[in-house]
């Protein structure tokens, strides 16, 4: 399977490519959209056929390039079922994108936001199950839990019950890094994600509502946007 790792500085967030090597089918994860150049002429040099882009959720520090890229490649735009309606499909527990032979599999993971998802892949020759875990699992840290129906205690139980039951080989994708890393492992967070681990629920949900973090710089034209796959809303017409 062919696959890349590619970084936006100026939100710190992490852009996945997948592709069939055979097919050509390809899909992007959380594409920003001032980087929407670079992953089109990516695409091209690969000789790839975009087939869907997926959105972990509705972001809050930048703006998704999905909707420009479902208009110049004809990809398939998808997301979570109680997120953005502008979406193609919307996506629940267990749904499947399927690219060439291989599969991704949602996973509903609430708690940084109500329609977060992080998708699995089972593996592949040559690249090992791995899941995209969004701002819901950081490397060593999480998403903040305080905007857009975010849930601390929401947030605890994803990634216990959902995440850090996956097999500890697991590659770990996050959505953002913020201290230079680029993947973790289930078993290395499940051992040293000192936010997450060896600390009572009820005790997560007073540190995050202790953080007293500011306020997302694009909050308000990101989510707007993001709710219509990156693209501007239209202006209402006077009457």
């Amino acid at each position: 399977m062919l696959f890349r790792q590619l970084f936006d500085q100026v939100s710190s967030t992490w852009t996945y490519l997948l592709a069939d090597p055979i097919t050509g089918e390809a899909l992007l994860i959380d594409p920003v959209r001032e980087l929407l150049d670079r992953d089109l002429q990516l695409l091209v040099e690969l000789d790839l056929k975009l087939v869907a882009v997926l959105d972990t959720h509705v972001h809050a520090d930048h703006v998704t390039a999905a909707g420009s890229l479902r208009e110049q490649t004809g990809a398939m735009t998808a997301a979570s079922a109680i997120g953005a309606p502008c979406v193609d499909r919307q996506l629940r527990d267990d749904d499947e994108i399927a690219f060439g032979p291989y599969r991704l599999v949602a996973i509903e993971t609430p708690g940084h936001t109500d329609d977060s998802l992080s998708f699995y892949f089972a593996g592949a020759p040559g690249f090992p199950a791995a899941v995209f875990t969004g701002d819901t699992l950081l490397v060593r840290g999480c998403g903040r839990t305080d905007f857009q129906n975010g849930d601390a205690g929401a947030l605890y139980d994803s990634v216990h019950a959902k995440l850090f039951t996956l097999p500890e080989d697991t590659r770990v994708y996050p959505g953002h890094d913020y201290k230079g890393f680029t993947m973790s492992t289930i078993g290395e967070e499940r051992r040293h994600n000192r936010r997450l681990v060896d600390r009572e629920r009820d005790a997560f949900i007073a540190l995050m509502a202790g953080l007293n973090l500011p306020r997302p710089r694009l909050i308000d034209e990101a989510v707007l946007a993001n709710r219509a796959c990156g693209r501007a809303e239209p202006v209402p017409q006077s009457a």
